[in-house]
């Protein structure tokens, strides 16, 4: 059983002083004090106070020795401060730096010695950047050893590779004609055919260590990552359906049509499910008054393919091909504005009812096709390139953009001061005085 520990009581000195002097431990019952601590007062006695009344003349000395003292433990910091600056920008540190020498030893741990009386030994080994068990190492004394400052000392590590072992597997690592065995399997080898006898985890080890790069160029076969681009409006469209999940755990259902050619939304629908209408409505919608039979390129999702879907296909007034399927790298487009969409707007708000979301897509929509410049059609927005507004807007950029440097170049040339232009400066500063002079 464990009792509670008890705080340690303290009492004023005066209490001490006059037990001590009376002899009597029950001069104070009131107070409760043990028989312990009144038997140890009086046979220890009262303490030894030893005071100081210096002379005026002796604390004068001793202020300007302080003085002294703090302006030179100021300058010491302060040379600190910058060696330590120094060493921490150049880099240096002991860690992977060998010091084979004995001489350059001795002189570090001489140092370390020196600076021992005054600091503890784990902040001089963390200034010094050296780590404890190289320093313990260092300090072990191993007469016979003449690799001093070796990890790979033979002595001290027996069981380690010999260089010319290191040798051949760095060779059979780097060999083309070894190219085609896995690390694991070129280590059996090795071993089989009499060469090294070494673990998989040592070849792994030096392998990764020392850097050594294997011979596998790998040449794949060319592939186009380049989708489908169209030479005018409505030639392609993309068509896809993305899930939006709320705040409230409700999923709901955009389907979004886009012009290959000018990136514009052309038709977009909000739904609280997955109806198969629902593409057909938009693709009816982004087919008003274009003139043409556009093709629709779509996923094989259930929303895409479908019977009402294929009944709109057969009236002729589009014509539907199957992404990564008839066509590769072909639905990206679409893609790329979900993300952009979903990440550069929707997920900076509270997603949380229908209604809300509905109005932030249309938002969204009204600022990407309106508003924002795409970067693929220098400065144009979708709907300038969509009905064909902005040709001019490339050539006034550039010319906008030329002017704009000219009007740098002029101001930072006309840019005077004292230092850069000392002869200009003091014409400058006598008009200027004279036209003080004028004034007054």
């Amino acid at each position: 059983m464990q009792f509670p520990h008890s705080p340690r009581r303290a009492y004023d000195h005066r209490i001490r002083e006059h037990i001590c002097r009376t002899k009597n431990p029950n001069l104070f019952p009131e107070l409760l004090i043990p028989r312990s601590t009144t038997a140890s007062w009086l046979r220890r006695g009262l303490p030894t106070v030893v005071s100081c009344q210096p002379q005026l003349e002796d604390v004068a000395v001793l202020r300007g020795q302080i003085d002294k003292l703090e302006t030179r433990v100021r300058r010491l910091a302060a040379v600190l401060r910058l060696q330590r600056a120094l060493l921490r920008v150049s880099g240096f540190s002991l860690e992977h730096t060998r010091l084979p020498d004995g001489a350059a030893k001795e002189t570090v741990l001489g140092a370390i010695t020196r600076a021992g009386s005054v600091l503890p030994l784990v902040a001089i080994l963390r200034v010094m950047r050296l780590s404890p068990a190289r320093y313990h190492r260092w300090t072990r004394p191993e007469p016979e050893c003449g690799l001093d400052d070796r990890s790979s000392c033979p002595r001290t590590s027996p069981t380690q590779l010999a260089p010319e072992e290191v040798s051949a597997i760095k060779e059979m690592v780097t060999a083309d004609t070894c190219r085609h065995m896995p690390l694991h399997t070129l280590s059996r080898y090795a071993q089989r055919i009499g060469k090294v006898f070494a673990s998989v985890s040592t070849w792994h080890k030096l392998v990764r260590a020392r850097g050594w790069r294997r011979p596998r160029a790998r040449v794949y076969p060319a592939k186009s990552k380049i989708g489908v681009r169209a030479t005018r409006p409505n030639e392609y469209w993309h068509v896809d359906v993305t899930v939006i999940r709320l705040i409230t755990g409700v999923k709901v259902y955009l389907h979004a049509v886009i012009d290959n050619f000018s990136r514009r939304i052309l038709a977009w629908r909000l739904a609280e499910r997955l109806d198969p209408t629902t593409t057909c409505e938009v693709l009816v919608e982004a087919g008003k008054d274009v003139g043409c039979v556009p093709t629709v390129v779509a996923d094989s999702g259930v929303e895409n393919i479908n019977g009402q879907v294929g009944e709109l296909v057969k009236t002729g007034v589009l014509r539907r091909i199957l992404a990564l399927v008839e066509v590769a790298f072909s639905n990206s487009m679409i893609e790329a504005w979900w993300r952009s969409l979903r990440h550069q707007w929707l997920y900076l708000h509270m997603l949380d009812g229908f209604n809300g979301v509905e109005r932030l897509i249309a938002s969204y929509v009204d600022q990407h096709n309106t508003v924002m410049p795409h970067s693929a059609f220098l400065g144009q927005t979708p709907d300038e390139i969509y009905f064909g507004t902005g040709d001019h807007v490339p050539a006034e950029l550039k010319a906008a953009h030329q002017a704009a440097q000219q009007k740098r170049l002029t101001e930072n040339r006309a840019a005077r001061c004292r230092l850069c232009d000392p002869m200009d400066a003091a014409p400058m500063e006598s008009l200027s005085n004279a036209e003080t002079l004028g004034s007054q």
